[in-house]
């Protein structure tokens, strides 16, 4: 498959870690799609910068968690693939929406247990199942996990085993679509310093601090260190990785 020309969708786009891979993937000479809830304006910043640098791009609302919506969203993807890139069907899913929160175990809800679900492994899921009929043969998924799957804090029980969840579904859906050439990986970013999580990292030096001295490489990462990752995923390069968890976290708590 070449290298450019190829239309990617990243879901949860406008912003922080989904921005950075819809900078990537159009600084790779892709064409890009991503989805907002909220954040329209930003968004909107994201497809402007992205047409300034010569790429064709496109917002949509989805909202991941929210499973009833998809056949809607799915209709009006048709329409934006159709008038604005002149095309059928898209390259590559980012699978990257997604929201934070650190939960006690003791004081958990079903009510958060249910909306972690719904973002993080239902919605992923069965959107996945409706748009994999629009993705062409020799695409590529990757879906998004967290090193929380691999090295524990409190607080994450929830989050960490939903992601843990989606890192055993993409080696099935790697095996299952393996017959169209589509490969299927999850990226595990370490901590990041973005406003995820109400900007946990950002807004706790100690913490930052605390979490760069067990890194390797001696501090948490920002969303240029993980955009660049999930593009090389979908690069000629990246062909034959199929079914990978890959952390990318600065080589923290080895």
């Amino acid at each position: 498959m070449s290298t450019t020309n190829k239309i990617a969708l990243v879901t949860g786009g406008s912003r922080g870690l989904g921005r950075n891979m819809a900078e990537s993937l159009a600084a790779d000479g892709h064409d890009v799609i991503i989805t907002y809830v909220s954040q329209k304006e930003e968004a909107d910043k994201v497809v402007a910068a992205l047409e300034a640098a010569g790429r064709k791009a496109a917002a949509m609302r989805l909202d991941v968690g929210d499973t009833k919506a998809f056949d809607g969203f799915i209709t009006e993807l048709k329409g934006v693939l159709d008038s604005k890139f002149g095309a059928e069907r898209f390259d590559f899913l980012i699978n990257n929406a997604g929201i934070g929160g650190t939960i006690p175990f003791a004081t958990a809800t079903e009510e958060d247990f249910d909306r972690f679900n719904n973002v993080h492994y239902k919605g992923v899921y069965f959107l996945t199942q409706k748009l994999l009929p629009l993705i062409n043969d020799g695409g590529r998924i990757v879906n998004l996990s967290s090193g929380t799957t691999r090295f524990v804090n409190p607080g994450y029980s929830m989050y960490a085993s939903m992601k843990g969840a989606v890192e055993t579904l993409t080696k099935y859906w790697a095996k299952e679509f393996g017959a169209r050439q589509i490969t299927v990986n999850i990226v595990a970013p370490g901590p990041v310093e973005t406003d995820f999580n109400n900007a946990f990292i950002r807004s706790n030096p100690e913490v930052k601090a605390r979490l760069g001295s067990v890194t390797a490489l001696g501090r948490v990462g920002v969303a240029e260190d993980i955009g660049p990752v999930v593009a090389f995923l979908c690069s000629e390069g990246g062909r034959w990785i199929s079914g990978q968890r890959i952390e990318a976290s600065g080589g923290i708590n080895l």
